[in-house]
């Protein structure tokens, strides 16, 4: 949920994100108007209030039993978002150790959060090593500026469950020409301001159920 564009760069990419603001909020679900913090680390991107909106209306706002990877976590919004809404499993993942602390401390405080696994490593990594087909859905969201979203995209598909959902956050949009050769395609899109969220699925799935 980063980009190395620092804290300018922030403050255009995140609507309700004020500078001098220090949190973000779990919009839905039993965790509903939990502050998270929002540490001072360089580029670091929460997504906007809207997209998280638009994106779990696009879910549906009951994620019972889902599992889930964040894996690119920064401040866990997309992740716990779905944790308070009723996933069975959601592993955050995150690189800088001062985050994965941050992570730790709210999830300490957080009711019956045992459903929420925090992990320090590469995203990349840990995507590529988790179990085929294990995942309902996974959140997309690698630094901006560091051209990891066609690995990112690549990682992810193997562990993608058949009807599994991924949701892809970039600076531009990944249009179906991209995402064919991947094996992906797109059931939504949003713009909003800088910001590209795609919603997508795996192509065969989408075919078999098509009328």
């Amino acid at each position: 949920m980063r980009t190395g564009r620092g804290r300018e760069a922030a403050s255009r990419f995140f609507f309700t994100y004020a500078p001098g603001m220090n949190e973000v909020r779990i919009i839905g679900g039993r965790w509903k108007r939990t502050r998270l913090p929002v540490a001072d680390r360089p580029g670091l991107r929460p997504t906007p209030d809207r997209v998280r909106e638009t994106l779990f209306n696009w879910l549906g706002q009951d994620l019972t039993g889902w599992r889930c990877v964040d894996a690119f976590a920064g401040t866990g919004a997309l992740g716990l978002e779905a944790a308070s809404r009723g996933a069975a499993d959601v592993l955050l993942v995150e690189q800088d150790a001062q985050l994965v602390d941050g992570l730790r401390r709210v999830q300490a405080r957080l009711q019956d959060a045992g459903a929420v696994r925090i992990q320090r490593g590469n995203g990349l990594s840990v995507l590529a090593g988790l179990p085929r087909a294990s995942i309902d859905l996974a959140f997309l969201d690698p630094p901006f500026e560091a051209d990891l979203f066609a690995r990112a995209l690549e990682a992810t598909v193997p562990v993608l469950a058949p009807e599994g959902r991924l949701y892809l956050e970039a600076p531009t949009e990944w249009a179906a020409v991209r995402l064919a050769p991947l094996g992906l395609t797109v059931l939504r899109h949003l713009k909003a301001g800088a910001v590209h969220a795609h919603l997508l699925a795996l192509h065969n799935a989408v075919q078999q159920t098509a009328p």
